[in-house]
Order: structure tokens, then sequence, then C-alpha cells
């Protein structure tokens, strides 16, 4: 089904609601890598992500009676606001349900394209199992967010603006979660150039298809345990899996630390923003053992709310050394809070808060601890920092940071 004519059908259908994302050639990744590497920032498309693609071409398919029998679908937010957004294009009433952990932003903008939304379930698999009894129920026509070959054919016409762009890529980095995106655009990308190599990019807390692959069949994972909400998938796409075994050539796996630090990367260096699930390519471009090669990583969403990027950013700068705590330990008497905070001044270190423990000794006119979280310019930084406090006879201690992403 998956035919060089269907995706050129599916390129035109597409075009009447994407908007042009140009690859944007990244100095700083390939600095960073030895590689051209270039961004396919679908985070830019109309709904924040790569999903309206093939969410239209679906529904573009479908016969006036199946429109008319409402749709539903289920999804943890990308592919709920696509399907959204087509089925009110083409004037159909839409049902969402997505898991109960969807960030409040994707929900909004769900309902913001006018489409019924039905929270249910704590990941995406317990949602879409309500979706089908749903559907069963009112008698809605169940669009699936990634098992579905017409789906993943409509989100594999990235592929095509990606070779019609830069012919000569080498590689591209596709992020997997059922597998919708990455059967689409490796299937195509083989298709035009057999020479490609194209990358499927998982999180290490939910990598059904990599399981999959290294057993030979679809598994199902006992649990998921990733930020990357986009992608937390305990079951890939059946219809899908044996396209990703022909296409796929091969896969890497990200951690959620690396997730946090990647964002940083982008934010700083392309002033643009990434939800978690977009970010896995990003991440995975250290992970590429190749030299002198032209890269293309899909950014394939950007719907992050703003509670979870002011988290992502303050455990990315911990991560870096640019916000740390040190303990130290000091005389309880005037003027020794004033000593330890001319020495770190002196270093241009900027602090941002202060903890004063009085108890941590019997004898307060020994030792009283404080604790100290500054801002640094990093790692190097913070050294020079804590080597002066040591100097100085404080006995320094760096106190570990602990966030709520502990991740996998």
């Amino acid at each position: 089904m998956l035919t060089l004519e269907k995706f050129e059908e599916a390129a035109e259908v597409v075009s009447r609601v994407t908007l042009e994302t140009k690859l944007v050639y990244s100095e700083y990744f390939s600095g960073q890598t030895g590689n051209k590497v270039y961004l396919k920032p679908e985070n830019m498309q109309y709904t924040g992500a790569y999903k309206v693609r093939g969410a239209y071409y679906k529904i573009s398919t479908m016969s006036e009676e199946e429109r008319a029998k409402g749709l539903i679908t289920a999804s943890a937010g990308n592919h709920a606001q696509g399907v959204a957004y087509a089925a009110q294009k083409f004037g159909a009433k839409a049902v969402v349900v997505m898991p109960t952990t969807t960030p409040l932003m994707k929900v909004n903008r769900t309902k913001s394209y006018g489409a019924e939304v039905v929270l249910y379930g704590d990941v995406y698999d317990e949602a879409c199992e309500h979706a089908y009894r749903l559907a069963e129920e009112h008698g809605y026509t169940m669009i699936h967010p990634f098992n579905d070959l017409t789906v993943a054919t409509g989100q594999g016409t990235i592929a095509m603006e990606i070779v019609k762009e830069l012919p000569t890529v080498d590689y591209i980095l596709c992020p997997i979660g059922g597998g919708g995106l990455c059967t689409g655009v490796s299937t195509l990308a083989k298709l035009l150039n057999p020479s490609i190599k194209v990358i499927g990019v998982e999180p290490a807390g939910a990598n059904c298809m990599e399981e999959s692959l290294k057993k030979g069949e679809v598994v199902t994972l006992p649990k998921v345990n990733t930020i990357a909400d986009g992608t937390a998938v305990k079951t890939p796409g059946d219809l899908l899996f044996p396209y990703i075994q022909k296409n796929v050539d091969d896969i890497i796996t990200i951690k959620d630390s690396e997730l946090i630090v990647a964002f940083l990367d982008l934010v700083e260096n392309h002033k643009m923003v990434a939800e978690n699930s977009g970010l896995l390519t990003v991440a995975a471009l250290k992970h590429l053992n190749v030299r002198n090669k032209k890269v293309v990583s899909i950014i394939s969403g950007g719907n992050m709310d703003v509670i979870t990027m002011s988290s992502v950013v303050q455990h990315g700068l911990i991560q870096r050394d640019r916000i740390f705590t040190v303990s130290v330990l000091l005389p309880d008497k005037p003027g020794a809070l004033v000593h330890v905070s001319s020495i770190i001044a002196e270093l241009q270190g900027n602090v941002i808060k202060l903890e004063h423990n009085q108890f941590v000794s019997i004898n307060r006119n020994d030792a009283v601890e404080l604790r100290i979280t500054m801002e640094a310019f990093g790692t190097d930084h913070k050294n020079q920092i804590v080597n002066a406090l040591a100097e100085h006879g404080y006995r320094p201690k760096v106190v570990r940071n602990k966030g709520i992403y502990q991740g996998a």
C-alpha cells in the first residue's frame, strides 16, 4: 500500500493544510558532531506538530458517510490536534480520547479546534482502548494515530520534502512512538534513494520498537516511564512493523536526562522550542558514530506547556552546573556570612538562595551549616568557586540538586 504514487498523492493533499518547514542548517550541532546537521522543524506547523499530515490525508480518503458518523481517535496530544484541525476543515465531528496525564496546553488546543475531549487512562494505550469502545458504542469512525498505513503515508510526506531540498542527504533521524512517522519516512526515503540511512529514535523508558525488532515480532512493554509523553507507547503498530523491519537501519534510545540538555541546546542556539518527543532526534545526534555526513534531524513537535518548560530549563541548568548548591560550615558569628558572600562575589558567582541551619552541630560557635544555591557559567566556574571556599577553610560540599525528572 505504501507506494510512491500514494506518497505523491498525499504530498499534494497535505500541502493544503501544512506550512512550509524548510531545513535549518545548524552550525552548533554540526560543530558538535563533525557532520553537516540540518533540522526539519515540524514544531513550526500550524498545530505545532507533523501529525496534521497523516490526519488530514486519512480524512481526505474517507467517504462522506464515514465522516458523517463522526470521527474518533486517541492521542497524547499532537495527533489529537491534527485530527481536530483536519476534521474542522472537512466539517466533521471529532471526539478525542486523551490520557489524564496530557499537558493542559494540548487539551485546550485540541478543544480550540472544535473537538470533544475525553480524558481517560494514565497512558496512551489505555486511552486508545477506551476510544475503540466509544467508537463501537456510538458508531464513530476510528482514526488510529499510528497503526494505519494511510496515516503513515501522510506522515511520510516529510521525507519527500527533505529529499527535494537536500537530495544528497545521508542520514534521517526520526522519532518513534508507535511507528507511524518512522514507517512513512523510512519507506519513502528508501523509495526515493535506497542509500539513505534512516535511524529511529526512541525514549529509553518506552523502547517498544527496539524490543520488538530484537525479538522479531511486536511486543508489549509492561510499562513506560519517560518525560517524552508523545512517544510513551507500550505496543508499536503491528501493521507498521514489517515496514520498520525492512526500512529502518538502526534504533537509538535516549535517556530523559539527555532530552533536558537537548532542550537547552535547541533554545539557546536556534531560539526554537521543541517538546520532549521532538527532542529525541536532537539528543541522538551525538550517538551517531559517523563523520562528514549530511544528517537531518526531524523535530516532530513543539507543544510543550510552560510549566514543563520551566522545569526542563531549571533541570538543564543544574545538569550543566550553571545552577548548583554548595554546603559550607562557618562559625555562627557576625561577619561570617559576609566573608563567604565576598568570596563568591569576587569570582562572579550569583547567589539565588540561602539556607541557614543552626542545628547541624551542638556547638553553634564551632559551626553552622549554610547552603548556597548560585548561578555559574559552567563546570569550570563552579569548580573555581568551590576551590576558593575550600582555600578559606569552609569545607565546601556540593549538594546534589534533586529534580522531578529522574527519568529512565
